[in-house]
């Protein structure tokens, strides 16, 4: 059997099984009971050490936030 349509085959065929299975788990354990709360703190853990937004005269240029702890 050739090369090409052996792995032709294969692809049509238990691949795409072995894909949509894939795929049907990946969506099942997002959904799992009691992912929600991981799921809120990861979509909020980039406003995690934000104070206010920095203003127009800061020093900080870059719009990062500094806290205040660190420049002493």
């Amino acid at each position: 059997m050739e090369t090409y349509t052996f792995l032709r085959a294969f692809a049509d065929s238990w691949h795409l099984l072995f894909m949509f299975c894939f795929f049907i788990g990946v969506f099942v354990f997002i959904l799992r009971p009691g992912s929600r709360k991981v799921h809120d703190e990861s979509a909020n853990m980039i406003f995690r050490n934000d104070d206010k937004p920095a203003g127009a005269g800061s020093d900080n240029r870059q719009g990062r936030h500094t806290d205040p702890k660190e420049a002493r």
